[in-house]
């Protein structure tokens, strides 16, 4: 009985251990950036080209030494049952955000500008702007990166893992009458000291003092104005309704309609069926049983896109985009290369001047609190 005690005793030990060693193995990734309104410092950069948006848990974004991808660390990003921090889409519904962003904008890209053009772009939400890793509306790009999903991801997650996000423009905006306006960036500023904006809505300005005796503003009663905040990423790959999907979103309206939740459905809509509305156009490019999609091993897609250019005031497609993406991977030493979506023609993208920018990592919608963990790595992008 000593004998059985004593290894009884040890077991915890061993794999407290395993666990150490496991964890010297990961770094976290320190810090968070909101890029719309900051500069990242030279600490926020991560490898030279990302910076990490979303929730700060020292578990939720890290540099996995264990998990290499072609001789680096790989990016491991984690989401536990609480981590929904966010509102949202549909009102009372949760978000939760961990992720990695190709573009942001440091101290040095405003290095030569106008005095004020930083403090004028963080009341726009447009400091990215001055950034890298933008591709311009109408442009072609190729894209390349890699998802490692573990064989213990539950059926039922509800996550985007890489998404194409929009760059809206905020000095466009409806006042109470319905009319619409593309304001200087001076008139946006001053239109904004005598409101406060929540999302799209403009709301009464309302000072008080903390008790600090520190001056602060709130938002009072909703006064009819709007701003342009954009809306569903124009291209998602995720997983939901026990499915992988690809997705891509068109928006032709020059202001967007917060409203209008046109979008499709993995669950329901067939692939390359469009769901739409008066201006906005949603398709499945392609989806497949989350239970056939490859785990415990690399999978590499390369993504090209030819993304739709549309016509400003007019609220129209110019012309629409076109989108092919590969998928390769190996599995039991054979490898496997897909050509899952097959240079479509397809409406990508959204009225916006800027265009768009690349993220990966974790977006856990629809409220779903089921724990998310997988590695993502290798990005790169082209213009062609």
């Amino acid at each position: 009985m000593k004998r059985i005690k004593v290894w009884a005793g040890l077991l915890p030990v061993l794999f407290s251990v395993s666990a150490a060693a496991q964890q010297q193995n990961l770094e976290p990734v320190p810090g968070r950036v909101n890029i719309q309104a900051d500069t990242a410092r030279k600490a926020d950069v991560v490898d030279g080209a990302w910076v990490a948006v979303g929730i700060d848990r020292p578990y939720s974004i890290q540099k996995d030494a264990a998990l290499l991808f072609n001789g680096k660390p790989s990016y491991r990003f984690e989401l536990k049952g609480e981590d929904n921090s966010l509102e949202g889409y549909e009102e009372g519904s949760t978000k939760g955000r961990a992720e990695l962003s190709y573009c942001y904008a440091t101290t040095d890209d405003y290095k030569g500008l106008p005095s004020g053009t930083y403090a004028t772009d963080q009341v726009l939400k447009m400091v990215y702007d001055h950034g890298k890793g933008q591709c311009k509306q109408g442009s072609k790009w190729t894209y390349t990166f890699s998802v490692y999903v573990p064989a213990a991801l539950p059926a039922d997650v509800n996550t985007i893992f890489a998404q194409w996000h929009g760059m809206p423009s905020r000095t466009l905006v409806q006042d109470p009458s319905g009319k619409i306006m593309q304001l200087t960036p001076e008139q946006f500023v001053k239109l904004s000291d005598s409101m406060v904006f929540a999302k799209d809505l403009g709301h009464e300005k309302i000072k008080s003092i903390n008790k600090n005796s520190k001056e602060s503003f709130k938002a009072g009663k909703k006064n009819g104005w709007k701003i342009e905040q954009g809306g569903y990423p124009p291209l998602a790959f995720g997983f939901s309704n026990n499915m992988f999907y690809i997705k891509a979103n068109s928006d032709s309206k020059w202001m967007t309609d917060k409203t209008d939740r046109t979008l499709a459905n993995p669950s329901k809509d067939a692939i390359m069926q469009p769901v739409r509305s008066e201006y906005k156009i949603s398709t499945i490019a392609y989806k497949s049983a989350f239970d056939t999609f490859p785990k415990n091993t690399w999978v590499t897609f390369t993504v090209a896109i030819d993304w739709s250019t549309y016509g400003g005031a007019n609220n129209k497609i110019e012309r629409r985009g076109k989108l092919d993406v590969v998928m390769q991977y190996q599995k039991e030493k054979k490898n496997s290369n897909e050509h899952i979506v097959n240079n479509q023609t397809i409406a990508i993208g959204r009225n916006d001047e800027s265009g768009y920018y690349f993220k990966f990592g974790i977006y856990r919608v629809g409220s779903s609190t089921t724990p998310v963990v997988y590695n993502l790595a290798g990005y790169s992008q082209q213009q062609r």
